[in-house]
């Protein structure tokens, strides 16, 4: 079913139809940095509040060399319909038949209510300029995650260190 990634891994490659209907492909991106966030469900509380959050510091992670792509099963005219209400700027990818996020292990078993189901693990991948991954953060908590996601960044962005 799903996998489990770890970091310095070559990131599973997809291409998947953004809000538009157009086809994006991970490699696309190769010489920049991208976030890549699954999350459970369009329009839904805590997914609009990442998205929206993600939108609001889009200036800031662009200035990182970095692309923001969101995920979800979500078909192509949900995510259209989601973009256009919150203006959302970033491509928001279809993954219908969940086939990346199992790439990714983040389609699991979840619980709610005593009911068992198949659905995303929101999570956010950091993947490299070269394809790798870079940063996990599992099983986020909307409040102050675009944050971390910046901090990384940051992180990521600064020089080495020669003293050592």
């Amino acid at each position: 079913m799903s996998r489990t990634l770890a970091v310095g891994q070559k990131a599973p490659e997809f291409q998947l139809s953004d809000q538009e209907g157009e086809p994006v492909k991970l490699a696309e991106f190769r010489g920049k940095k991208v976030v890549l966030y699954f999350y459970p469900k369009d329009d839904t509380p805590g997914c609009t509040k990442e998205a929206c959050s993600f939108q609001e510091h889009l200036r800031k992670v662009a200035a990182r060399h970095t692309v923001i792509l969101g995920v979800s099963r979500d078909d192509t005219a949900s995510h259209q319909r989601f973009a256009k209400k919150y203006r959302l700027t970033f491509p928001l990818l279809s993954d219908v038949d969940a086939s990346v996020c199992k790439a990714y292990g983040v389609y699991k078993q979840k619980s709610l209510y005593g009911r068992t189901y198949l659905g995303i693990e929101r999570t956010t991948v950091i993947i490299d300029e070269a394809g790798r991954i870079a940063k996990i953060f599992p099983k986020v908590k909307v409040e102050g995650h675009t944050q971390e996601v910046l901090q990384a960044l940051e992180h990521a962005s600064a020089p080495a260190c020669r003293c050592c």
